[in-house]
């Protein structure tokens, strides 16, 4: 009896051993095609995240853009809109009290017609002024007129107000824009920059460089006033228009100012 034991354990512990083996065998390949759908799933739920975050910021930009560039075209339509009304409304008055001065002029004596000499020579000039001023506001105008000519016309205007001098220096070979309502926004940008130089720099001298690159428009626009600590200066809205405009051209904008030194304006436009 002991004898047929020992044949049976003998003969089955073989079998055992190679069904563990198997068995084994099993549960690491099940066990390493779970993990391997563990890691799978979680890569394509990782990427289809990253995708759906990168379409809500990509989204997000847009509508950024969107309103940024209807608010541009809307403070385009109210500037031209002054510039209508500075030229048809605020011209004519001025044009119609010239013409009553003179008309006045040829009814009093020699003696008091010199009188209205200074009168009538300002009211010649601010009808002047109203009318460049009037051209700059309107973005038909400008497109018409050219980008250069209507930055040489705006320095003209300024260096009449109160400026020594205002010089404009082109570079390089021109390059026209692809896209002319960029120029507008440019003119804009520089437009405000010298507006701030007459509001708070005190300078005497202004000048705005145009470089053309093969690729690229360096547009540097300076005065020689009191300048600012940009530090700690707080960002006004003149600053902030300046930026949210070259943003949305992709053009890069920098300005550089100390105390006593002027300011500096660089814009680096992608032509």
């Amino acid at each position: 009896m002991n004898n047929y034991l020992n044949i049976f354990l003998t003969q089955t512990k073989p079998v055992s051993t190679a069904s563990e083996r198997y068995l084994l065998i099993y549960m690491i390949m099940v066990l390493i095609i779970i993990t391997a759908l563990v890691v799978v799933f979680f890569v394509v739920f990782q990427r289809r995240k990253n995708k759906l975050l990168m379409d809500r910021i990509k989204q997000q930009q847009a509508f950024e853009e969107e309103i940024a560039l209807a608010q541009t075209e809307s403070q385009e339509q109210t500037l031209k809109n002054i510039g209508w009304e500075l030229h048809d409304n605020v011209g004519q008055l001025l044009a119609f009290a010239s013409m009553q001065l003179s008309i006045l002029k040829t009814q009093v004596t020699d003696d008091v017609k010199d009188k209205f000499k200074d009168t009538s020579d300002a009211l010649k000039e601010s009808l002047k002024e109203v009318r460049s001023l009037s051209k700059t506001l309107n973005n038909e105008v400008v497109l018409n007129i050219g980008f250069e000519k209507s930055i040489s016309n705006e320095l003209d205007r300024l260096k009449r107000m109160k400026f020594a001098s205002a010089q404009l220096k082109i570079k390089g070979n021109k390059v026209d824009f692809r896209n002319r309502k960029h120029e507008i926004i440019i003119f804009r940008i520089l437009q405000e920059f010298l507006s701030n130089s007459v509001k708070y720099s005190d300078a005497k001298n202004l000048k705005i460089i145009l470089e053309y690159k093969p690729n690229t428009l360096i547009i540097t626009a300076s005065d020689d006033g009191k300048g600012f600590d940009i530090t700690t200066i707080e960002k006004g809205s003149g600053l902030i228009n300046m930026q949210s405009r070259a943003a949305l051209i992709n053009a890069e904008l920098d300005l550089y100012s100390k105390s006593n030194e002027g300011v500096t304006l660089t814009l680096s436009y992608p032509i």
